[in-house]
């Protein structure tokens, strides 16, 4: 298969061959000397707030955020000492518009309210998104961090944590969709001059979730790289956010690929499935050049021209493959090859991105993390094909998430997985063919070898019992018998749907059974006092809220 020879000025072939050395009504809650109506049984001691957290505009002037250099009177203080850093601290990720939602008056209301009710019930902090299709949408280096600064204003306020997530990624299918958020314009625009900036598979389908990796260090956005315009970006956004950073902000997760996983878009669908095996994602011309570099650095030439064939469809069972089944040519020379070089770009990006982070918020006391996709199906079959597409090199002779783990821990950064709530299914049949439970063995060992932190994550807002205790188990699984404190959970996500009573009662039971809150029950009265009748009050005003917004 022929390159296309429209290539930047500065490509070379060659060049691509990678070597492993390179690195308000809840308002009336609250009143000046303790609770009103019911709540006022106990003295306002048991809920100390500062006279700024009432405050219904931004500190600062005209609008603008203030760090009141550090000072951080607002803390809720929930009357147990010192319970933030105990246990196994919970965050909530904020809504995908969170950032929009600060340019509506009522909407802003709502996200404080909220804000409060998540402080009031024990949780850490929140997690923010931070889309770069919003930040630098117009133009190269022209960035618009308003929306962010006020949240992350908001979340002091209400004695939050924050963990940002640099969201290189688009969100959404198509225009027109309810979360719609794709790349900056500018880079639509490049990619329209180029289309082989996206990731493409062996039929010719483009995919634009994600710039291709195979470009990462050319100079293909209006002379910039993509890596070089991701540490611009990440950049600006420590320099802007500077005074909260390692305060407030206590961690970044770099989006590494689509939804923000280390991974290829190996689905036909924005949104994984389970049963796809998946397409391999190397068709665009940056990528084909690596392969046909690597191919001719061995001298078999011959295997340089495009990805595997016999690789059936996506849902084909894997034993009527070529390729994938027990005996196909996965584990022969060629299948050898192709593998290790289409998982090794994908550590080598994972690398380039986490060694730009390290060195741009180096000694800021930021925790640095990535995320990796939960894909367990299929890993009944010898060949693993759904994990082989996606880029994890994982088969059932080959460790392909101890690699990751390694490299993540070269930079000390944590390991974020998402599918926590979720289980094996009940159908023995179905368990021969895939094992969550297995995975999750697997990468969680993977992580405890490599002696880094892990951030479980739930992939729907499902709130019965069944699933958050299966999060309960999993944490105690990766976190037993560790001497620190290595785990911690990040809830999808803050809705009308976590503030309905009966699931946020079960919510608070989980972030107490979470942070060791029930160490303290006795002495708190939670079951029956204010706080709990507090907690719950407010929620059934923000659900309420979110209904009406």
């Amino acid at each position: 298969m022929a390159i296309s020879s429209s290539l930047p000025s500065t490509f070379s072939p060659s060049s691509f061959c990678f070597t492993r050395s390179e690195p308000a009504r809840f308002v009336n809650f609250l009143s000046a000397g303790g609770f009103r109506s019911g709540l006022n049984r106990r003295p306002l001691s048991l809920l100390t707030v500062s006279s700024r957290l009432n405050s219904s505009k931004p500190s600062g002037t005209n609008g603008s955020i203030s760090p009141d250099n550090g000072d951080l009177q607002y803390e809720l203080q929930h009357g147990f000492p010192s319970q933030r850093g105990k246990g196994l601290p919970v965050f909530v990720t904020l809504p995908i518009d969170a950032s929009n939602m600060m340019r509506n008056i009522r909407k802003w209301k709502l996200m404080i309210h909220s804000l409060k009710a998540l402080a009031i019930a024990g949780v850490e902090g929140v997690v923010m998104e931070v889309w770069w299709g919003l930040v630098e949408k117009d133009s190269p280096m022209v960035y618009d961090w308003k929306g962010y600064l006020e949240i992350v204003s908001m979340a002091r306020r209400c004695g939050l944590k924050v963990r940002a997530v640099m969201a290189f990624h688009q969100c959404g299918k198509k225009s027109g969709d309810s979360c719609w958020i794709p790349l900056p314009d500018w880079v639509h625009e490049e990619m329209d001059k180029d289309p082989n900036l996206a990731y493409t598979d062996r039929f010719g389908r483009r995919n634009q979730e994600y710039i291709s990796l195979g470009c990462d260090n050319l100079p293909v956005l209006k002379g910039r790289s993509p890596i070089q315009a991701y540490s611009d970006f990440m950049r600006n956004f420590r320099d802007t956010f500077r005074e909260f950073l390692g305060v407030i902000i206590t961690g970044i997760q770099v989006g590494m690929g689509p939804a923000g996983e280390l991974r290829y878009p190996s689905c036909s669908s924005q949104k994984l499935r389970i049963h796809d095996l998946g397409e391999f994602q190397c068709y665009d011309k940056y990528m084909l050049a690596s392969l046909n570099a690597c191919a001719q650095e061995i001298e078999m030439s011959e295997w340089g021209y495009g990805g595997p064939v016999g690789t059936g469809n996506l849902m084909h069972d894997p034993e009527q493959t070529e390729f994938f089944r027990s005996d196909g040519f996965w584990n022969t020379p060629y299948g050898r090859f192709f593998l290790e070089w289409y998982s090794e770009m994908l550590l080598l990006h994972g690398e380039r991105l986490c060694s730009a982070a390290d060195t741009i918020f180096r000694g800021t006391g930021i925790h640095i993390s990535a995320k990796v996709a939960g894909i367990y199906w299929h890993d009944g079959a010898p060949s693993h094909p759904s994990e082989l597409t996606a880029g994890y090199y994982n088969t059932l002779i080959r460790d392909g998430y101890l690699p990751i783990a390694r490299m993540f821990g070269r930079y000390g950064v944590t390991l974020c997985c998402t599918n926590f709530e979720m289980q094996d299914a009940k159908d023995t049949r179905l368990k021969l063919i895939s094992s969550l439970e297995g995975f999750f063995r697997q990468l969680l060992l993977a992580a405890r070898k490599c002696d880094i932190h892990v951030e479980g994550e739930n992939l729907g807002a499902i709130l019965d019992d069944e699933s958050l205790q299966r999060v309960l188990k999993m944490s105690k699984f990766y976190s037993d018998g560790l001497n620190k404190s290595s785990f911690s959970f990040n809830f999808m996500r803050m809705n009308q749907n976590l503030f309905e009573h009966r699931n946020w009662v079960r919510f608070t039971r989980f972030v107490r059974q979470m942070t060791n809150i029930g160490n303290f029950q006795a002495k708190l009265d939670i079951e029956g006092g204010d706080i709990c009748l507090l907690s719950t009050s407010v929620a059934v005003e923000v659900g309420a809220a979110f209904a009406y917004y």
